[in-house]
C-alpha cells in the first residue's frame, strides 16, 4: 500500500483526500518507482479545477524522482535499483510509490539529487523545448518571459544567460524582480508598478522582442503581442490567470505578421528518444552549473492542499517539492 493524494471531484484544494492505495506489479512496458520527492506545478491546479478535465477519482501529480524497484517485461533502459525521474502522463505522482509506463521515465545521474530532479523535470524540460524546439533562438536574440520569478522562469533566466540570449522578465514586486535578475534576467519589469509594454519597447529601442514566452494567459496576452517585433512568435504554455480569450486571427497580421503557438511538453516527450535527448541537455546544464534549482517551498504529502493554496495565491517563488 502507498499513501496517495487523490481527488474525487474537480474543485478547490479542499477536494484532496489522502488514502492508502495498492500499488501492484508492473506489466509489460511498465516500472514501479518508489518516490523520494515530488514536484508541484500549475498543471496540477488545472487538472484539479477541471480546466484540464480528467476521469475521477484520480491521483494528481506529473513529476517525481525516486528509485525503480520493479521492472516489467520489455523495459531495457531501466533496471531495479536505478535512480530515475520523470515528468509524464498520466497523473499520479502524488504518492509514495506507483506503477507507470516506463517510456517517459529517464535514468537520473548520480550528480543530480532527488529533490532537485523532482523540482526540475517538468519545468526544465519545458524550458528546453521553449528554447530549442519551438522557435529558432540563438545568441543575440531577445525574449520576453512573463512571470520570470516562477519555477520555469528562474530556469529560463539561467538558460538564456548560458546561451547568450537577452531575457526581459516580468514579475510581481521588487523582491521577485530581484530574484529574476539574480538568476540571469537582463532586465525585470515589476508589472504591479508599471505597464510592461512601453518598458519593453524602451528596452528594445522600440523594435520589440523576437519571442514572448507566456504561462500567465489572459492577463498578459494582449500586451505580450504588442511587445513582439514583426514576424515575432508568441509561445503560450500556460494559463495561470485564466485561458486566453478567442482570437481574431487577422489581428496577427495587423500587428506585424506575428506567429502564435500553444505547445505542450507532452507532445515533445511522447517520443522516448526525444525525451532522453531533452533530459540529457537538461541534466548537462545542471551538472555544469549553468542551471541551479531554487527550492523555496517544501511540503509533506499530507499537506498537499496547503501547497496548492500557496501556488494559486502566487505566494511561491522558484520551485516547490513534496517530500516523502
Amino acid at each position: 500500500m502507498a499513501k496517495t493524494a487523490i481527488i474525487e471531484e474537480h474543485g478547490g484544494p479542499e477536494q484532496f483526500r489522502i488514502v492508502d492505495q495498492a500499488v501492484g506489479e508492473p506489466g509489460p512496458g511498465e516500472i514501479r518507482i518508489v518516490h523520494k520527492a515530488i514536484g508541484l506545478n500549475f498543471i496540477d491546479v488545472y487538472q484539479r479545477t477541471g480546466l484540464y478535465p480528467m476521469d475521477l477519482p484520480h491521483a494528481l501529480g506529473m513529476e517525481a524522482a525516486g528509485v525503480v524497484d520493479a521492472v516489467g517485461e520489455g523495459v531495457d533502459h531501466l533496471a531495479v535499483g536505478d535512480r530515475a525521474a520523470y515528468a509524464a502522463m498520466p497523473p499520479g505522482a502524488y504518492a509514495e510509490a506507483r506503477v507507470m509506463p516506463a517510456a517517459q521515465v529517464v535514468k537520473l545521474p548520480d550528480a543530480v539529487p532527488f529533490d532537485v530532479a523532482a523540482a526540475m523535470m517538468l519545468k526544465g524540460l519545458t524550458t528546453e523545448y521553449l528554447f530549442h524546439r519551438t522557435a529558432p533562438l540563438a545568441a543575440g536574440d531577445t525574449v520576453l518571459f512573463q512571470a520570470a520569478a516562477g519555477g520555469v522562469g528562474l530556469i529560463a533566466c539561467q538558460w538564456a544567460r548560458s546561451e547568450g540570449i537577452t531575457l526581459i522578465g516580468t514579475a510581481g514586486g521588487p523582491e521577485k524582480c530581484a530574484l529574476a535578475l539574480a538568476h540571469g534576467a537582463a532586465h525585470c519589469i515589476d508589472y504591479r508598478a508599471e505597464n510592461f509594454v512601453p518598458r519593453v519597447r524602451e528596452l528594445t529601442g522600440d523594435v520589440g522582442v523576437d519571442v514572448v514566452m507566456d504561462a500567465v494567459g489572459k492577463d498578459t496576452f494582449d500586451g505580450s503581442l504588442d511587445c513582439l517585433k514583426p514576424l515575432g512568435m508568441f509561445m503560450s504554455f500556460g494559463n495561470a490567470s485564466g485561458p486566453v480569450p478567442p482570437l481574431n486571427i487577422g489581428l496577427l497580421g495587423q500587428k506585424g505578421s506575428l506567429k502564435i503557438t500553444r505547445p505542450t511538453l507532452f507532445t515533445h516527450i511522447s517520443n522516448p528518444d526525444t525525451l532522453r535527448a531533452m533530459a540529457d541537455r537538461l541534466f548537462g546544464k545542471v551538472i555544469a552549473g549553468d542551471v541551479t534549482l531554487r527550492i523555496d517551498q517544501r511540503f509533506k504529502l499530507d499537506d498537499v492542499a496547503e501547497a496548492h493554496r500557496a501556488l494559486e495565491a502566487r505566494q511561491t517563488t522558484g520551485s516547490t517539492v513534496i517530500e516523502i
